[in-house]
């Protein structure tokens, strides 16, 4: 059986974002057409964001997959570390501000920017 990798950008017990991997198991197709099962989604929506594009701190507010489908795109983390996703490349961002908190932009989520000299396409397929 084969898998992908599905990068998950998630609230800590610490209100912190972080990122982890877990493997998704494709389990149904061919062998020729290996996929997954069958996952919910509530609604897409397509992004254009030109070159010099950059967010400031803030946290998901509906739980969603983040396609790349075209340019580079950095998402930081208030640790320091970063992970660029290129054209074909996915995440899964469920980084929510915890219940009951107040949003601090030196503890909460994460920012973004656009990396290159092409304008960055992104798609965001809700839960």
């Amino acid at each position: 059986m084969s898998t992908l990798k599905k990068v998950i950008l998630f609230t800590d017990t610490d209100g912190r974002a972080r990122f982890r991997d877990e493997m998704v198991e494709l389990t149904e197709g061919t062998p020729q057409s290996q996929l997954s099962p069958l996952l919910p989604s509530g609604g897409y929506q397509l992004r254009h964001s030109p070159v010099g594009f950059q967010s400031s701190f803030h946290c998901t507010g509906t739980t969603q997959w983040l396609f790349v489908l075209s340019g580079q795109m950095e998402i930081f983390l208030q640790d320091g570390s970063s992970r660029i996703f290129g054209p074909g490349e996915f995440f899964y961002s469920g980084d929510t501000l915890p219940d009951g908190a107040t949003f601090d932009p030196a503890v909460h989520g994460h920012r973004s920017r656009q990396v290159g000299t092409d304008p960055l396409v992104t798609l965001f397929v809700r839960d």
